[in-house]
């Protein structure tokens, strides 16, 4: 049986177009001639309808070609080239740095910047689901909460006019690219990656006795004995260690388990809102997921009186050792460091020095703006540190043979963040 409505629409786009040409008186007398052979109506209706679609099919293919000739275009007007991008963001509300398409739900730093290098004009569109074809890359995947001051990423952009203005244009105002500079073409922001420093951020009541009255954190004050011994225990993870029980999914006999530490310490305490903060800076070749907190955690066990000062040392060896993991809020990506690529390309007379001395100004106006405030405002509202502080007694730092505490904790981590630093 005929269906009615597509060949009516296939009779009448024919009888239009034979109008145009002066066909239609023409096609009246065939159509009338034949008006009792069904089966010859039905074949050339269908017939008209099968052209129509091959036209449709025609115009979506010039169509096709009209998009990537003007992505010819724009490579022609701008040139296509490797760069690194500075960025600094707050982590707050974000599920880390990387992107995960298979969650797309739980949004990352990263899917706000593939959208505004898509809408900027620096990449083409469909790129932004496979920035394997950027040949993007970033230095640290921050997990969850965790914020940058100096995070760096690669890729190859067409060099628009006002480039990292248009990219900010379409970024929220607590993600910000501060710097732009051209590399090699083999350059990866990871591979060629150094170092990596990182913030913490947190108030010092974390570090009084464990009888402390916690809600009276607007009192306590951080005595210099008190600092001094502090930093004599982040003094011990100085130097190339096992660090399997700061992490999760890593055996004792894993080589990448074994991380390099270059410095870790705590500065002087300061007033901030009524509560006196420190900040304790770690400077590393790498670091795997949760293991800056883990290490933050850990001592500040020790200096609460939870657990003594040798459990630092038995951590590193190939027992299973119950490590608390500090809260993400005042974790931050502050620099990352590209020394042997810096020697080998830096005064080679093409390619500038990865140093952002001249974009000091904008990182630290930044954090005063974003980053601060946030992790200040958001301990004063929400006590993270002192409701975590709560949860030291339940771990057991003698124990040895943690292993259903622990698969419980990866698990729930793993579930929460997934995200991995670097």
């Amino acid at each position: 049986m005929i269906k009615t409505r597509p060949l009516l629409s296939a009779l009448i786009n024919q009888i239009l177009a034979l109008e145009r040409n002066g066909g239609f008186s023409r096609f009246l007398c065939r159509m009338t001639e034949a008006a009792g052979d069904d089966g010859q109506t039905a074949k050339q209706l269908k017939r008209a309808n099968e052209e129509n679609e091959d036209s449709a099919e025609k115009v979506q293919a010039a169509k096709r070609i009209k998009a990537e000739g003007e992505h010819a275009e724009d490579e022609k007007k701008y040139p296509k080239k490797k760069v690194v991008l500075l960025m600094a963001y707050s982590g707050k509300g974000y599920y880390g740095m990387q992107r995960n398409p298979s969650a797309s739900q739980f949004r990352t730093i990263e899917d706000d910047l593939v959208a505004a290098l898509i809408k900027s004009g620096c990449i083409p569109e469909n790129h932004g689901k496979d920035m394997k074809k950027a040949s993007f890359q970033r230095c640290a995947r921050t997990d969850k909460g965790v914020s940058a001051a100096g995070q760096v990423v690669s890729l190859k952009v067409w060099m628009i006019e006002d480039i990292m203005e248009k990219i900010n244009e379409h970024l929220p105002p607590q993600i910000r690219v501060l710097g732009l500079k051209r590399v090699t073409q083999s350059f990866n922001s990871k591979n060629n990656c150094d170092g990596r420093t990182y913030s913490y951020m947190l108030p010092t009541m974390a570090f009084a006795p464990k009888d402390t009255d916690p809600g009276n954190i607007a009192a306590f004050r951080l005595e210099p004995d008190t600092l001094k011994q502090l930093n004599h225990l982040f003094s011990l993870y100085k130097g190339t260690h096992n660090f399997h029980n700061f992490t999760s999914q890593k055996a004792p006999s894993d080589p990448s388990a074994r991380r390099y530490i270059m410095e870790m310490s705590c500065g002087e305490p300061f007033i901030c809102s009524n509560i006196e903060f420190a900040v304790i800076t770690v400077q590393g070749q790498s670091f795997m997921m949760h293991q800056i907190r883990k290490m933050i955690g850990l001592v500040i066990a020790v200096m609460k009186g939870y657990a003594k000062e040798d459990v630092i040392g038995r951590s590193w060896g190939q027992e299973k050792v119950d490590v608390p993991k500090a809260p993400g809020l005042g974790l931050v990506l502050e620099r990352v460091h590209f020394d042997r690529y810096n020697k080998r390309f830096g005064g080679d007379g093409l390619h500038e020095r990865l140093e952002w001395e001249s974009e000091e100004e904008a990182i630290q106006a930044f954090k005063e703006a974003h980053i601060y405030p946030t992790i200040v405002e958001t301990e004063r509202e929400e006590g993270s540190m002192v409701s975590w502080m709560a949860t030291l007694p339940s771990h057991h730092f003698e124990a040895t043979a943690v292993y259903t505490r622990d698969n419980k904790n990866q698990k729930r981590d793993n579930a929460d963040e997934g995200n991995v630093s670097d």
